[in-house]
């Protein structure tokens, strides 16, 4: 048996009146995801632990069975290693957005959704003035950019700007949880004010703002820690032998590198609702010809809440259902119409195992990450069905997993439980 988890970042969400009372899985047309819950079996899983933040480091991480206890150290460490950072024991590696302010707040926490390029452009020039044998910053994805700072103190608060849409900064900015951590929030917060003079006037933030969009000026210093120790899966789990992520997250990316899996890049495969979505479904149908796990991470939906854009974030749940589970249920099982519940034939010569889920909510209304507990579906040929028909917050309530935490959606999916 073999194993795929297609995970839509953010997908879950709260009832609105808008919709008629209904959730977006509710309302959003997703015959894909409906069918594999009524033909599998569904239940609703608690990916944040107790006294963690609702960030997707700790939800993806939690989904693949790692005690946070045990392993978090922040975004900062998981996104060093998706860009090849080695990290040494004293180093602090802190997630570095570009963000937009305007005037006294955060206008957005992605500049606009900012491109590679232009973030590179603007991390390079922000290196070559302000770094030094202490303080380095690395190019990452889009607006999402890495710091390290050599001999760091972690134990600092640090608030993530997609948090705190059109708040106040200054009260936001770094602060010491010890008094021994005070020359790295000093430091940092010196680097977000010196950020800002120098993006204020370099010539790409000068012709983004004469092009009509956002310019990306001040840098966001947020979730740091030092590297990690995480088990790969493959000792873990002996079902996963060989396993891969695909995704257009250096987050989510670092994550698989920690966790023993290859990571598969996509042409066209962006975080947003623009992503290749057709060219991530063939690559983990590839994937599935000689991976025994393949991790499938969409961005999209996440970031549509984040911007609070309702009519885009249902476009983006259809979307992951049309354009990502069609394409993988068809080349692993054949045409939804024509495919016998009661006898299935897997295309790939081995039956597959196929879950679904979001990693947390990022309501709409709400435009960050919370922690409630989100619907998922486990199908897998010849089980014996719930009595769930649809995928959502609400059907996935009454499913036969109840509600798991911490390992057991892993164990129970990998261990064809």
């Amino acid at each position: 048996m073999k194993h795929i988890i297609i995970l839509g970042d953010g997908m879950a969400d709260w009832k609105r009146d808008d919709l008629g009372g209904k959730t977006l899985l509710q309302y959003a047309h997703t015959p894909y995801m409906d069918a594999l819950a009524r033909m599998g079996r569904t239940g609703m899983l608690r990916t944040i632990p107790p006294g963690f933040h609702p960030g997707s480091e700790v939800a993806n991480s939690s989904i693949l069975g790692y005690d946070q206890h045990l392993v978090y150290e922040g975004r900062g460490p998981l996104e060093a290693a998706s860009i090849g950072v080695q990290l040494r024991d004293d180093d602090l590696a802190i997630r570095c957005n570009l963000i937009c302010i305007d005037g006294d707040v955060i206008k957005n926490h992605s500049a606009g959704h900012l491109t590679t390029e232009e973030g590179d452009v603007l991390i390079r020039s922000l290196q070559q003035e302000l770094g030094d044998d202490r303080v380095s910053f690395y190019t990452g994805v889009q607006y999402r950019h890495l710091l390290v700072i050599r001999g760091g103190d972690k134990r600092i608060s640090c608030t993530p700007p997609h948090d705190v849409p059109l708040q106040p900064w200054r009260p936001l900015l770094v602060k010491a949880d010890v008094p021994e951590a005070e020359p790295t929030a000093e430091l940092l917060n010196s680097l977000i004010l010196r950020s800002q003079q120098l993006l204020a006037r370099h010539p790409l933030n000068l012709w983004r703002q004469a092009e009509g969009h956002d310019p990306a000026n001040s840098i966001w210093p947020w979730a740091g820690g030092y590297r990690p120790q995480m088990t790969p899966l493959t000792v873990t789990y002996p079902q996963v032998r060989r396993g891969a992520v695909i995704t257009a997250v250096d987050l989510i990316r670092g994550i698989g590198q920690l966790a023993g899996l290859r990571c598969i890049e996509v042409e066209g495969a962006t975080g947003l609702a623009n992503t290749n979505y057709e060219g991530k479904a063939q690559a983990a149908v590839d994937a599935l010809r000689s991976d025994d796990f393949v991790y499938l991470h969409i961005e999209a939906s996440d970031e549509a809440g984040h911007d609070g854009n309702l009519a885009l974030k249902l476009q983006t749940i259809e979307s992951l259902d049309q354009r990502a589970i069609r394409p993988i249920f068809e080349a692993i099982y054949g045409p939804l119409a024509d495919f016998d519940p009661a006898h299935p034939v897997s295309r790939l010569g081995d039956d597959v195992a196929i879950a679904v889920l979001p990693d947390h909510p990022t309501p709409v209304a709400h435009r960050t990450h919370t922690a409630d507990p989100v619907p998922f579906l486990i199908y897998r040929p010849g089980m014996q069905p719930d009595a769930v028909e649809t995928f959502d917050e609400d059907a996935c309530l009454l499913g036969a997993y109840g509600q798991l935490k911490d390992d057991a959606f892993i164990r129970c999916f990998l261990n064809d439980e």
